[in-house]
């Protein structure tokens, strides 16, 4: 079983774990559409956004983690 790190494409997350969404949209990152999506990391696109990537991943797997990618 995977978790979420750094390198998880957003895309991958949002085909696996659609219900996923609403934590992006509590951050700030509306846009999971965009064509970035498709090959920005977790890492990258919280750099961008300004978030903690450590806390947000931490969230992430605590609460979805242990899902196959």
């Amino acid at each position: 079983m995977a978790k979420f790190d750094k390198d998880t494409v957003l895309a991958d997350i949002l085909k696996t774990t659609p219900e996923a969404a609403p934590m992006f949209f509590e951050i700030g990152m509306h846009c999971l559409g965009c064509a970035m999506a498709s090959e920005e990391t977790l890492g990258e696109a919280c750099k961008v956004h300004g978030v903690d990537a450590d806390a947000f991943i931490k969230a992430l797997n605590d609460r979805f983690g242990g899902i196959s990618l």
